[in-house]
This record gives C-alpha cells, structure tokens and sequence, in this order.
C-alpha cells in the first residue's frame, strides 16, 4: 500500500520523516542549518522553490550556500569565514575580466 503525500503524490513516509528532519524556520543561521538545507535539496527530499518559500531565501542566496560548500566545504558556511574567501577569490574574478 502506498501512502499519498499531501499534493496526492507518492510521498510515502519516508518523504515525511525527511521535511521533519528540515530545521524549523529560523532568522540564525548557523552552518550546520544550511548544511542540512542544502543537502536536503541536492538528495531531492525538498525543491529548491519549497526551501525558498519555507525559509524566506533567494535564489541567489542559497546557490551562493553550495557555491561555498562545493569550493570550501561546509566550514565555507561560517559568516566568519566568508569575508576571508571572497577577498581570496577576488584576484580570480579580476584576472578572467
């Protein structure tokens, strides 16, 4: 037997345990937070427009979350580390010009 999602899909149970593994909606961001968010949407469990509308972010924001986890790793993510790798990554942008 197959269990319907709420859109009358094939959901199943396994697509509810992962939306309540999500975090809740938050104004702090902490890395392992946008981590699982970016995970969550890269293994297909949530889309990409679903994440924007649940935690109010842009587009551009959460594809710059997996621009820095793909160049950096999730230790990217750090709001304290990011002025370190966008300076580090400038030289690059200036010399493809």
């Amino acid at each position: 037997m197959t269990t319907l999602g709420p859109t009358g899909d094939k959901a199943g149970v396994e697509s509810r345990f992962e939306f309540a593994s999500l975090p809740p909606a938050t104004t702090r961001w902490v890395v392992r937070r946008k981590a699982e968010v970016v995970a969550a949407v890269r293994s297909g469990a949530i889309s990409l427009d679903e994440v924007c509308r649940r935690y109010s972010l842009t587009r551009d924001e959460f594809e710059a979350w997996q621009t820095f986890i793909d160049r950096h790793g999730v230790d990217g993510l750090r709001a304290t580390r990011l002025q370190y790798y966008r300076r580090r990554a400038a030289p690059l942008a200036v010399g493809k010009g």
